[in-house]
This record gives C-alpha cells, structure tokens and sequence, in this order.
C-alpha cells in the first residue's frame, strides 16, 4: 500500500519530489510498525531540550568548555529528576548536606522496564 500511495506520478513537480523523498525514506517511516514502542513525534525530545534553548538564548552561552560541561550536567540532572517525580531541590539539598542517597541510575533502570505509554 505505501508503495501504490508513494509511486503516483501527478502533474504538480514539488508533490513528485516530495513523494519521492517519502519513498527514500520508507524503512524509517514504516518502523513504527515493526516497533509499536517507538512514538510517532518527538515532543518528548523537544521538551527535553527547550530549558537548555531558553537558558542559552537568554545568557548567551557560557564561558568556557568547563561551565558548558557543567551547565549540562545539571541541566540534565534537573530533566532526569522531573521525569522521575524527583524535586531537584531536593535532591541538590541531599547531596550537598550528606541526606539520604537518591540512587538515580536503579530509578531510571525501573522506569525503563515499565511499558511505554504514549498519548
């Protein structure tokens, strides 16, 4: 079926070359099918990044290779926290005060096991 859809010649040429490019990508837009577990968007991934776009775009970036890393670091750290229903506050308080351990990577690996829902 996606072969008759993607192979139709029409009179319009920007339409022929699009579809043309579907059909050059047809494996990766046909995975879903052999993957159910793969989502079909990647707003998850857009929201993972936005914190980081509006902190560059309003300080500019950082100053060095060392702030970059460490900027990440805890950009990272604030997104594996939310995602988790972890307070990053919290957890930053636990580990600079000695509290008790958050052990992140069991967390993750849990959650990694749990089926994906998509909405």
């Amino acid at each position: 079926m996606f072969d008759r859809i993607f192979r139709q010649k029409t009179v319009y040429v920007l339409l022929n070359r699009l579809l043309k490019r579907l059909r050059e990508h047809k494996d990766e837009l046909l995975l879903v099918l052999k993957r159910p577990e793969v989502p079909l968007h990647t707003n998850g991934s857009e929201r993972d990044i936005r914190g980081h776009v509006k902190k560059r775009k309003v300080s500019g970036g950082t100053r060095s290779e060392e702030g970059r890393r460490c900027r990440d670091t805890f950009m990272s750290l604030k997104n594996t926290c939310r995602k988790l229903g972890l307070s990053f506050w919290e957890y930053l308080q636990e580990r600079i005060n000695g509290g008790p351990f958050v052990p992140l990577a069991e967390l993750i690996n849990q959650r990694q096991k749990e089926p994906i829902v998509t909405t």
